[in-house]
C-alpha cells in the first residue's frame, strides 16, 4: 500500500528577534507537571493537536505501546482557538504541492502581512504523498504608555537584571496598572494593560506548581484580595526585560502507533521566541508534527507596595474576555532572559 506522511505545522509569530537560551523547559500544556525552575508552555502545540484529533484521526489520541500522561493531557483540548480572537490566526489543511505554498503564503501576507519562517523548509515536490495541516497565529502589541528604564539592580542570588517599571508619582503610567492582590513582598500579582486586548499578568510565587494551578492561583486571590486595586502614588513596579528563544523535540509522542489506526507520529517539535521590555511584548512560536501512515484517515493607603519582580515569577498572556492565556512562562533565573 502507499505511504503517506502527514505533516501537521504551526505558527505563532510576533518577533524576528532571536536571542538562544538553554534550560528553559519547553511544555506541550499548561497541565503538564515539570521539575524545570524554567519552563515555558505557549498554545502553538495544542492547536496542531487540536487539527489532528478533529480533522485527521477523529479520536483522542492513544498509543498502543501505553499512552503518556502529556498525550492525556493534549487530548483533553483545554486550550483552542475559542480562546484567541479570529483575527489573530489563521490555518489550513491541504495536499503538500507548490499551489498549496502559494495559497497559504497569499493568506498570511493579505491577512497579516507577514511571510512564513517554515514553508521554505518543507519539501513540496515529495516522492511520498503528504498532507499538511497549518496554522499562523500573529501577537504584537505594545503597553497602554511605555514604563520607565529602570537602573539594573539585582535578581534573586545577586544577579544583575535590566529592569522596567515605575519608580515615581507618574499617574499616566499607574492607569496602566491593575493590582490583582497584594498579600505580602512576595506574595502578589498585577496586571499590566495593552494598547489591545491582550493582558500581562505577573504573579510573585516561588511555588513550583503546574501553570494551571498557578493561573488558578491567581483567580483565587484576586477573588478574595479587599485591599486597594489601583496602584498608588507611593507604590512602586520593577519588572525585568525577558528574552529567549527555545526549542523542544518532543519525544514522547514519537515513533508510536496509534490505537484505531495505522498511524504514528515521527516527529514533533515546538519554538517559542519570547521578548518584553517597557515598551510592549513580542512573541513567535512554531510547531511542527509529522505523522506517517499506510492510509489516510477519513498570570494600605500610606503602606508603599513593592511590586519587585525581582525574584521567581510567573507570567501569563491572555485576551480580554476570554477564560484562558494562551502563554504562560516562569522565570527563576534570570540570566537565561537576558544577555
Amino acid at each position: 500500500m502507499k505511504k503517506l506522511v502527514i505533516t501537521f505545522l504551526s505558527l505563532m509569530i510576533l518577533s524576528s528577534a532571536s536571542v538562544y537560551a538553554a534550560g528553559i523547559e519547553v511544555l506541550p500544556t499548561m497541565q503538564s507537571r515539570s521539575n524545570a525552575q524554567d519552563r515555558v508552555w505557549v498554545g502553538t502545540f495544542q492547536i496542531v493537536w487540536n487539527e489532528f484529533i478533529d480533522n485527521v484521526i477523529h479520536m483522542p489520541v492513544r498509543f498502543r505501546e501505553g499512552t503518556p500522561a502529556s498525550v492525556l493531557e493534549l487530548n483533553k483540548q483545554t486550550f483552542t482557538e475559542t480562546d484567541l480572537s479570529d483575527n489573530s490566526y489563521y490555518k489550513m489543511t491541504g495536499k503538500v504541492t507548490k499551489r498549496t505554498k502559494k495559497q497559504i503564503a497569499k493568506a498570511i501576507k493579505r491577512k497579516f502581512n507577514e511571510t512564513s519562517d517554515i514553508l521554505d523548509q518543507i519539501e513540496w515536490n515529495p516522492k511520498e504523498e503528504k498532507l499538511l495541516l497549518y496554522a499562523m497565529l500573529k501577537k504584537d502589541f505594545e503597553f497602554i504608555n511605555e514604563f520607565e528604564v529602570l537602573e539594573k539592580a539585582p535578581f534573586g542570588q545577586n544577579q544583575e537584571a535590566d529592569y522596567f517599571g515605575i519608580s515615581k508619582r507618574n499617574k499616566e503610567l499607574a492607569s496602566g496598572v491593575e493590582v490583582l492582590f497584594y498579600n505580602s513582598e512576595d506574595d502578589f500579582a498585577v496586571k499590566l494593560k495593552t494598547k489591545d486586548k491582550d493582558e500581562v499578568y505577573l504573579y510573585k510565587t516561588p511555588s513550583n506548581k503546574a501553570f494551571n494551578y498557578l493561573w488558578q492561583d491567581i483567580l483565587k486571590k484576586q477573588a478574595s484580595f479587599k485591599g486597594i486595586t489601583r496602584f498608588k502614588d507611593n507604590d512602586e513596579l520593577k519588572v525585568p526585560n525577558i528574552k529567549f528563544s527555545e526549542e523542544k523535540i518532543f519525544d514522547e509522542v514519537t515513533n508510536k502507533r496509534i490505537k484505531g489506526t495505522n498511524l504514528y507520529i515521527d516527529k514533533a517539535m515546538e519554538t517559542v521566541k519570547f521578548d518584553m521590555n517597557n515598551k510592549g511584548v513580542e512573541l513567535k512560536s512554531e510547531a511542527a508534527m509529522s505523522v506517517a501512515t499506510c492510509s489516510l484517515p477519513a498570570p494600605e493607603e500610606l503602606i508603599p507596595r513593592l511590586f519587585n519582580f525581582d525574584d521567581t515569577f510567573v507570567l501569563f498572556l491572555k485576551e480580554t474576555g476570554k477564560s484562558s492565556p494562551y502563554f504562560a512562562l516562569r522565570v527563576h533565573d534570570i540570566t537565561k532572559y537576558q544577555d
